[in-house]
This record gives structure tokens, C-alpha cells and sequence, in this order.
């Protein structure tokens, strides 16, 4: 999570560096975990994270043992970003035999524990290897055979050589899921029998650039975690300049790309009327979703409690948030993936409602959310969310009310960072002038 900007997103407020809450009670303690010793949890979490990972790693070794494995892979792979534009990529391996997909695929985690999905994760083996991006163009067989296996449409049957036994180490990200150990490949065989029809034929095509693959995959129902390894993979886009993208950046890539192409249909649509509400709970997160009558225009906001994953600080919340307007936004949004992971979910939300709206999210993080799970976690529970009935509510008032008795952290906090409850609160549709005509 990036530090605190200085400036407060609305003039007269109070800058976004006072928007922290003192928690009563929380006191630092650097001899916590070793008189826990994961008995008690101490901590407030839901789950011992070094006793989680100890397990996670104490389940998958022993399977991978030395350097020849075999297994299946779900299929997934991995490109990283460090030495960029030379980077590590290669396939991750389960040490299970047959199905594995569920694995790799986000989409179907919803409703999962914390334990659950760390464990489909570190149970994933990564193969590694060093190239250039811009080798996707002409990749070597190593390279060709992971570009395939990107493309695939099921789980695939896996042996490979490793250097080196493979070494225990979570890696963690906030923004892509977490896999278990890695370890230098020397060689792989990867039985891809069945290649997805829409990902091969848009892999096929050199004269569609990456936006227009990307749309044009998502429009045919393809789902986005696979157009994000496709894509991560360098198998879309324009000959001549196709290039492997880390993952991290691939996967914000779609949602953007995704999120932007939805937002220009839901500006031709008509706008809302009332103020609805979705609110959910899943791996200690509370999210509400406003939809605000008017024109488009959307905000996330995140705030992380005390002993969460980004704020390990032991008495305040951190609460940081970014909007955008009508037309968008030219900037990198400051929260990173978890914003256009956001957008793309609400902007789903608003085409299915035939509506376009003023979007506010936001986001209240307990100390179970113990690793970093992903981007997913935003996009697919917000997803789950607005499949839910939406409450209709009367007024700002009682809008107001259900954030204050929803979230643990005061309303003030929210209202404090928050651009587009400010405008909605302090300003009126001209519609709100108008006489009703009699009929």
C-alpha cells in the first residue's frame, strides 16, 4: 500500500495524513507471536499467518522432493518484473495429477476461506527461466512450450527438470495471488492436448492490437483470468510487437483495458434515479457499493485496520482513496490494481442494470486478511456483491446511516476522504428544483 499523499482530495477538509483513527487498546508488542506461539491468537487474527505458511509449505515439498517432477499444471505461469526487461518466467506446476484448474482460476474463489486459497496457491511449484520480452516475437522451444501452455484450455499434464530442488518461499504480491516454492527449470514437457478456440484464434491474429484482443476475448465470454495470462504470456497483440508482460502488470492491464471499453457503453445509457446500496463480507473485508443518481462519474476508497498486511502499525487505520470523473482519469491511480479491479466490477455492474451512475466503493480491512491475496479479491467479491439485491434508500441521510453502521471505522473517516460523497452531499441535481407536473 503506497504511503499517505498530503494533500486532501477536497478543499477545506482535512489532508488525507490526519485520516487515521486511533484504535483504544492496540499496543505494540515485539514479543507477541513468541508467547502466542499461534495458541491464543494474540494477534485478533482469524489465523496463525506463520503457522499457515508453515503448513503450506510442509504439505508441498515433500511431493516435489528433488529435481525431477511431474505433475499438472492448472494450467498457469508466471512472469515477473524485477531486471525488467530481462525477467523471470515459467509455468506453475501442481505435484497433483489430473484437474487442477480451480488452482488458477479466481472466478471460482469466491466463498473460499483464507486457508483455501493460500493452500491451492502454495501448492503451486514455479519454474523458472531468464529472457527478454521482446523474445515473445521468436521464442526459444522453453519459451514457445509456456506461450502454449497460456493458451490452453485445461489442466496439462507436466514433467520438468529442475537445477535445483525447489526452495520454500511464499511469493507475495498485492497485486497478483501467491504461489509456494521456485526453483531454475533445465528442461519441461508440457502435454497441452486442447488450446481455448478463442484465445488461439485472437493468438493468431497479428493484425489486432492488444486492446482490441483483449475486448474482443472478453466480449466472447472469455473469462478475464485468462485473458490475463494469455496476455501476460505475449501471445496478443500486433506482429512485430508482441512482448511478455509481468503478471502484476498484466492483470491491471485488462482490468483497465476491460473497465474503459464498458465505460464507453455505460455513458450512453440512461442514469439513475435512486440511491442504491450492496454491501458484502467475505476473508474479513467489508465492502459497501453506492450507486448515486446522475452521471458516471467513481471512487474507491480502501481503509486497512490495525495488524493488516499493509498497515502493520499497531493503533491507526490508514484510509486512502482515488476518484475520477465523466471522462476518466490520465494518472495512475495511487491504490494501485485494486482500483481498476474495482472499476472493471462496477462497471459490469452498471451494464447489467442498464444505468449509469455515480460509483463510490469502499473497502473496511480486519486483521484476517493475513497475506495478500490479489487483485482478485477485489474484482470477484465485488462482482458476488452486485449479484446481490440492492437496498433502495430515500436520502443521503440514510445513506450516511448504513455506512456508519456498517463499517467499524466512523463516518467521519469516510466522509473525511471521500470526493464524491462530498459533492453528492453538498450539491443538487437541478432536477431537485423542478416542480412535478400534474398530470
Amino acid at each position: 500500500m503506497p504511503a499517505a499523499v498530503a494533500d486532501s482530495p477536497i478543499p477545506g477538509l482535512a489532508p488525507v495524513e490526519d485520516l487515521t483513527w486511533t484504535v483504544p487498546g492496540l499496543r505494540e508488542d515485539p514479543t507477541l507471536c513468541l508467547r502466542c506461539r499461534s495458541a491464543q491468537l494474540l494477534c485478533g487474527k482469524p489465523v496463525c499467518p506463520i503457522l499457515l505458511k508453515y503448513r503450506a509449505f510442509s504439505r508441498t515439498l515433500p511431493m516435489v522432493g528433488g529435481t525431477d517432477f511431474e505433475g499438472s499444471s492448472p494450467p498457469g505461469l508466471f512472469v515477473g518484473r524485477f531486471g525488467y526487461p530481462r525477467v523471470s518466467i515459467g509455468p506453475l506446476f501442481s505435484p497433483e495429477h489430473g484437474s487442477t484448474e480451480l488452482f488458477d482460476t479466481p472466478e471460482e474463489w469466491v466463498g473460499r476461506s483464507v486457508e483455501e486459497v493460500i493452500g491451492f496457491r502454495t501448492g503451486l511449484v514455479r519454474g523458472t527461466m531468464r529472457v527478454n520480452v521482446l523474445d515473445a516475437e521468436k521464442p526459444i522451444r522453453l519459451l514457445e512450450e509456456v506461450q502454449l501452455l497460456g493458451l490452453a484450455a485445461e489442466s496439462v499434464e507436466s514433467e520438468a527438470t529442475f537445477r535445483r530442488p525447489p526452495r520454500g518461499r511464499i511469493a507475495l504480491s498485492d497485486t497478483s495471488p501467491p504461489f509456494g516454492p521456485s526453483a531454475p527449470i533445465e528442461s519441461v514437457r508440457l502435454d497441452v492436448r486442447r488450446v481455448d478456440p478463442q484465445l488461439d484464434r485472437l493468438s493468431s491474429d497479428v493484425h489486432a492490437n492488444a486492446r482490441v484482443a483483449v475486448t474482443e476475448l472478453y466480449g466472447r465470454g472469455v473469462r478475464v483470468s485468462r485473458i490475463q495470462r494469455a496476455f501476460s504470456a505475449g501471445t496478443l497483440g500486433r506482429g512485430g510487437r508482441r512482448k511478455l508482460v509481468p503478471t502484476r502488470w498484466s492483470i491491471t492491464a485488462v482490468d483497465d483495458l476491460i473497465s474503459k471499453q464498458n465505460l464507453e457503453r455505460v455513458r450512453d445509457l440512461p442514469q439513475l434515479s435512486e440511491i442504491l446500496l450492496h454491501r458484502y463480507t467475505a476473508l474479513d473485508n467489508r465492502w459497501l457499493v453506492v450507486l448515486l443518481p446522475g452521471a458516471y462519474r467513481y471512487e474507491s476508497i480502501e481503509a486497512w485496520y490495525p495488524n493488516t498486511l499493509w498497515n502493520p502499525s499497531s493503533g491507526n487505520v490508514v484510509i486512502m482513496g482515488d476518484h475520477e470523473g465523466y471522462n476518466g482519469r490520465t494518472t495512475y491511480a495511487s491504490i494501485g490494481g485494486c482500483y481498476y479491479a474495482a472499476r472493471l466490477a462496477t462497471s459490469e455492474g452498471l451494464l447489467e442494470r442498464g444505468r449509469q451512475a455515480g460509483v463510490v466503493v469502499l473497502r473496511e480491512v480486519h486483521p484476517g486478511e493475513i497475506l495478500p491475496l490479489g487483485v482478485w479479491n477485489v474484482r470477484e467479491h465485488l462482482r458476488a456483491a452486485l449479484r446481490t439485491p440492492p437496498e433502495p434508500l430515500g436520502t443521503m441521510g440514510e445513506l450516511l446511516q448504513r455506512i456508519g453502521s456498517t463499517f467499524a471505522i466512523p463516518l467521519n473517516r469516510w466522509l473525511g476522504a471521500s470526493a464524491v460523497l462530498h459533492e453528492a452531499r453538498t450539491q443538487r441535481r437541478l432536477d431537485a428544483w423542478l416542480e412535478p407536473v400534474a398530470s
